[in-house]
Formats: structure tokens, C-alpha cells, sequence
């Protein structure tokens, strides 16, 4: 070990980098990790952190609106963006300083500089200098996808949306995904019009039908437009600075921004992954096998630049398997069954485990029981929305194999159901358990 300057080099200073260099070091590993832009990584510098913090904000117009309901009585409001978004930088400024603080307190060098791979244990900084390494972890993430569209200059993704100069009056989203819907909900409270454009006419692929179909129209009910098969061809800015769109089903719109989220890949290009005999997969994924090693011995992968699942909870499971099985002599992998997930629209939905459609296909038959009613805090509403509530059931066993929710906190009450459903618990559990009233989350255990 002594023969390397580090037993482990790390390129990428995200959860999972961040992750496994901390573990290694715990189990005695020299460790260094490179980060070519700032320590935390996508999630914490420009992704689900400072978005639900936007999110959270949001949540304010719908409160000010629904205030008099209660027996408030306001004065004039007002909103300002520029305060809003300082703030959220701040505190992503605080968690960078956190994040760098772990690796300082586990005593992890770290590079603030590009490096690529130059061979099975070599890594090369933009310096120049090459470092040698006995294991090397790739954990660079994924970068947001720019389809190609005349005048892209003129488009942001969610990396650049965090700073825009001003709330933009009218924004077009390309995308039905979470990224796209979740700043579609955030931009249309603070008072923008929001124009949704997808190449299909399905929105949040994956999730729950009874789910999407529920939310679709809610989502339209609070002003949120969209353009269906309508995918963005041309953007042109004119002269007075705002942009025009041009969509390949014909639609031409005016906007102050154009916010293009179609998903993300991973950030492979010009890693020098060849270099140490490694082929990428056709998405420019790194392909590992269950304890995270790739086609060369000594690198490694974890989180989005393997494109398993891409979420921060289970980067920092990978990071943290691999730094046990390969320094701390406790092998481990990560399960990828039962991963609860959520998207932050307004309202929120979460799910875990198998939809209706999957659990058909891998059982058959299946139970579906639902709840569909009116949460309490919405009684006082201007809008009458729903909320929704789903558990997929093996006929055979009575297993709960998936929960579906739309509703607000979805996601919080999602979190406890998912140990449920982890731990294979039966439909008559969940109805032998007494109801918490009164509650949003009793719905769980009272569908009959």
C-alpha cells in the first residue's frame, strides 16, 4: 500500500464521494479526493437542497392566499426574488463549508481541480500533476441533457435556475419529469406564468397512473399550462431581450425564460476512463457490478455516473458499501428494492415499492385499495383539492408491495409507510394498527 501515494483517490466531492472518502478514512485508508467545482455536489450546490428551499418558499403564496379563511387579516404582500435567492445561496455556502469540514475533521485531502483518470491507478489534475492511487472511486454524478434545439444558447437548466437576476414574468419548462414539474409548481406560486412543454403526453413516467392522472389536472387547476407533443424547436431572442419559442407541433410562445429539463446523464465525458481499459455503457454510464468495481480491478463507481438509480440517499449507500467492502474488510452491497421516492409538486406525491401496473406483471393478480378524500387543511381552500392515497396488494400473501400518495406532505408520511413495506408488513397489519386522528396519514390504515 505503501507503494501508492494514496490507498484511495477519489474524483468527485458529491454524497457519494464525500460518502466513501469519509469511511475509508474511518478504516485507517489514506484518502484524497479532487473536486472540480464546490464540495457537496449536485444535490446539496445545485440540486434537491436549494430546490426545496424554493419549494418551502413557495409554499407561502398558497398560505397568504388561504390566510383570511382562518381570520387573518393582511396587509400588503410582496415577494422578492433577489432576497429569496441570496438566501438560498447562503445556505448552500453554509453546507459546502460543512460538507469540506467532514472531509478536513477525517483528515481527507482534498483538490479543488479537475482530474481525469491516466491509467489503472494513475490520476492526472488540471494542474498537470499525477497522483498515484492503489484504489480509485469514481463519483463525478450526472450533468443535465440539452437536446438539441435551435437557439440553446438562450435555455437554462436546473444548474443555472438558481441564479436567475430576476423572477422571470413568463417561463417555458420543457419536461414532464420531477425536475421539470417541481419548478413548474415553484415558479407558478411565486407569480410567473409557467408553460409545460413535452415531447409526449405523459407526465412523471414510472410513477403510479391513478397518481398522474390525479395530479394532471390539479396541477392545470392552479395555472400551470401544457403543451403536450409540442417539444421546443427554436429559441430566438428578441429585441427588447425576451426569448420566443418555437415548438415542432407549431406553437409559438413568448417567455422571459426558457428552463429545459429532459433529464441527466453521466458526467463522463473526457474522464480518460479508456485509459485504464474501462467501456462505458450506451448512456456513457460506468457499468459496475454489485459491489461497485468496474471492468478494471482497482477503479471503482458509485451514484448517478452509474446511472442505477439516480438519487442522493442511495449515491451515499454505494459510497458508503464500497468504502466497508474495500477497507473495512466488511463486504456489502445495496439493495435497490424498496426505494421511496417523492416529487416535490404542488401537492406533493411519494411512492414505494411496485405500481399497479408493475405488480400485475411480476404477480398477476393484485388488491388495489384506495382512499380518495379532502385533507382537512384544504377545507379552508380557495381550491378543492384531493388527496389520494393507493396500496398494492399480493392477493396471495396479503404483502403490501407498494404505497402511493398524492397529497400535501406526502412525502413525510411516506417515509414511515416505506419501513412497512421494507419490511414486508400485511395488508391486516397495517389495519390491525390503530388510526391517528385526526390525520392525513390514518388514510393508510383505514381502507377497507
Amino acid at each position: 500500500m505503501t507503494d501508492f501515494d494514496y490507498d484511495l483517490f477519489v474524483i468527485g466531492a458529491g454524497s457519494g464521494g464525500v460518502r466513501a472518502s469519509r469511511i475509508a478514512a474511518s478504516h485507517g485508508a489514506r484518502v484524497a479526493v479532487a473536486e472540480e467545482f464546490r464540495v457537496g455536489g449536485t444535490c446539496v450546490i445545485r440540486g434537491c437542497v436549494p430546490k426545496k428551499l424554493l419549494v418551502y418558499a413557495s409554499h407561502f403564496a398558497h398560505s397568504l392566499l388561504d390566510a383570511p379563511t382562518y381570520g387573518w387579516t393582511l396587509g400588503e404582500t410582496s415577494f422578492d426574488w433577489n432576497k429569496l435567492r441570496d438566501f438560498v445561496a447562503s445556505d448552500v455556502d453554509r453546507l459546502e463549508r460543512a460538507y469540506t469540514s467532514t472531509l478536513d475533521s477525517n483528515k481527507v485531502e482534498h483538490f479543488h481541480e479537475r482530474a481525469v483518470v491516466a491509467g489503472p491507478n494513475t490520476v492526472r489534475l488540471a494542474s498537470g500533476r499525477e497522483i498515484t492511487a492503489r484504489v480509485i472511486l469514481i463519483a463525478v454524478g450526472a450533468w443535465p441533457v440539452m437536446p438539441e434545439i435551435d437557439g440553446a444558447e438562450h435555455c437554462i437548466t436546473s444548474n443555472e435556475v438558481f441564479h436567475l437576476p430576476e423572477l422571470p414574468k413568463r417561463i417555458v419548462i420543457q419536461g414532464a419529469g420531477y425536475i421539470a414539474l417541481e419548478f413548474a409548481g415553484v415558479f407558478n406560486a411565486l407569480g410567473s406564468a409557467v408553460t409545460v412543454v413535452n415531447r409526449s403526453d405523459k407526465i412523471l413516467r414510472g410513477y403510479d397512473h391513478d397518481l398522474t392522472d390525479r395530479l394532471l389536472p390539479i396541477l392545470q387547476g392552479r395555472g400551470i399550462e401544457f403543451a403536450f407533443n409540442h417539444p421546443i424547436e427554436q429559441v430566438t431572442r428578441q429585441a427588447d431581450g425576451s426569448l420566443l419559442v418555437r415548438t415542432a407541433g407549431g406553437k409559438v410562445l413568448e417567455a422571459d425564460a426558457v428552463l429545459v429539463a429532459t433529464g441527466r446523464k453521466p458526467k463522463t465525458d473526457g474522464l480518460g476512463l479508456e485509459n485504464a481499459g474501462i467501456a462505458l455503457g450506451a448512456g456513457g454510464e460506468v457499468p459496475v457490478d454489485e459491489y461497485n468495481r468496474t471492468s478494471c480491478p482497482s477503479i471503482y463507481a458509485v451514484g448517478d455516473v452509474t446511472d442505477r438509480v439516480q438519487l442522493t440517499p442511495v449515491a451515499i449507500r454505494e459510497g458508503h458499501a464500497f468504502a466497508d467492502t474495500v477497507f473495512g474488510n466488511m463486504p456489502r452491497t445495496t439493495a435497490y428494492d424498496h426505494i421511496p421516492s417523492a416529487v416535490f409538486t404542488q401537492p406533493p406525491i411519494a411512492a414505494v415499492g411496485l405500481t399497479e401496473e408493475q405488480a400485475r406483471l411480476v404477480h398477476g393478480q393484485v388488491k388495489v385499495f384506495k382512499s380518495d378524500f379532502r385533507p382537512m387543511q384544504n377545507m379552508f381552500s380557495s381550491v378543492a383539492e384531493r388527496g389520494y392515497y393507493k396500496l398494492v396488494v399480493d392477493p396471495v400473501t396479503d404483502v403490501v408491495l407498494g404505497v402511493h400518495m398524492l397529497g400535501p406532505d406526502s412525502p413525510e408520511i411516506l417515509q414511515a409507510a416505506a419501513i412497512a413495506v421494507k419490511a414486508g408488513l400485511t395488508k391486516a397489519q397495517f389495519d390491525a394498527t390503530v388510526a391517528l386522528h385526526p390525520s392525513m396519514a390514518e388514510e393508510l390504515v383505514l381502507m377497507r
